[in-house]
């Protein structure tokens, strides 16, 4: 059968053949940023696995701006060789390799899932964390340090350096992470950006940063490669950050040269009331594919090769990206669309397999 999801797309100079992304997964398993063995593995199997483009998890571009002591980083020049070895192999697979550069903020220092997501206190190994105000993401924690203008003017060179370094490791495709309540998000929001200086309070001025780290980004990133952006298109809480302010952002992004905006939500505050269910943000990427008339990603509970068929033949999306289901899938690719009968090629290694 025709497949939308398993049509080509083409962005700038890449030529994606599907619409299928693996969604940056943070894998907390990282020493002092270095990618390793898992990572390789990690990625490039869900690479054969059939999907279109593979975006490395939230990667620092500084020491402080990590979630955890087990995130990537690619803040010094050592971290870019084993990247480079891992898109190597996702290149080999007919794959494009993404990268989506962080800065944690005030949700930083922080243990791996896993060792129970608690905040790391700075005897205990972690590090003061950063924010646009000296406000915590829970109550009891110790608040974070508030940016002065050249804690600000770092963290955009700290973007443009790591830029610099994923353009060597031969990413093909840059996302900016500005959603799920780290700093760029942190700006962006009226529940945690208090400040009274040109970066807080309008509209205008929270969203200062932000396009300061696009310019940046844009100042060392290849301008034929694609360049996305992720943002939390909603809050989720009452005076947050609203669907209409992501529109009337994504309208200036577009003007900027950002190519796709990757349609997320929520994370900023702790009270946070999301309503979870089946394409439960996908209306938010319909909406700002329309209004903005910008290409978008749609995220969040697409579990189900028909219903990501479905998605994208609508047009309510561009792209659709996969975190969780793809964890318990790594060949996502090649089942869904075995799923939609459709014949794609599959790697020679495991040809024997398919039905």
């Amino acid at each position: 059968m025709s497949s939308k999801l398993f049509s080509p797309l083409q962005i700038k100079s890449i030529t994606l053949k599907n619409r299928i992304v693996i969604s940056p997964m943070c894998q907390y398993s990282a020493t002092d940023g270095f990618a390793n063995d898992w990572h390789l593995v990690h990625l490039g199997s869900r690479a054969s696995g059939g999907a279109g483009l593979i975006i490395q998890e939230a990667t620092s571009v500084s020491p402080e701006g990590r979630i955890s002591p087990g995130d990537l980083g690619l803040w010094n020049d050592q971290q870019i060789d084993k990247m480079k070895i891992i898109n190597q192999f996702i290149l080999s697979q007919n794959a494009v390799p993404g990268i989506q550069l962080a800065h944690a903020g005030r949700k930083a220092s922080a243990a791996s899932p896993w060792e129970g997501g608690r905040k790391i206190e700075v005897n205990q190994g972690g590090w003061d964390t950063v924010a646009p105000s000296a406000v915590g993401y829970h109550e009891n924690e110790k608040p974070p340090i508030a940016l002065d203008k050249s804690g600000i003017q770092k963290v955009v060179s700290d973007f443009a350096s790591a830029t610099k370094r994923a353009v060597e490791a031969g990413f093909e495709v840059m996302e900016i992470h500005a959603a799920h309540g780290y700093l760029l998000h942190q700006f962006l929001s009226p529940l945690s950006n208090f400040r009274t200086d040109e970066y807080g309070g309008s509209f205008e001025n929270r969203i200062r940063l932000t396009l300061e780290v696009v310019e940046a980004v844009q100042s060392e990133w290849t301008k034929e490669l694609p360049l996305f952006i992720r943002i939390s298109a909603t809050d989720w809480a009452e005076g947050g950050w609203n669907i209409e302010e992501s529109v009337q952002l994504s309208k200036i992004l577009k003007e900027k040269g950002v190519d796709l905006i990757d349609v997320s939500s929520g994370g900023a505050v702790s009270h946070q009331q999301i309503p979870l269910g089946p394409n439960y943000q996908v209306p938010f990427a319909d909406q700002i594919k329309k209004e903005v008339g910008i290409s978008t990603g749609a995220v969040g509970l697409i579990t189900e090769a028909a219903q990501a068929e479905e998605i994208i033949a609508s047009g309510k999306a561009d792209l659709v990206l996969f975190a969780r289901e793809s964890l318990r899938n790594p060949n996502l690719g090649l089942a869904f669309a075995a799923a939609l009968n459709v014949d794609v090629s599959w790697p020679k290694q495991y040809q024997r397999a398919k039905i």
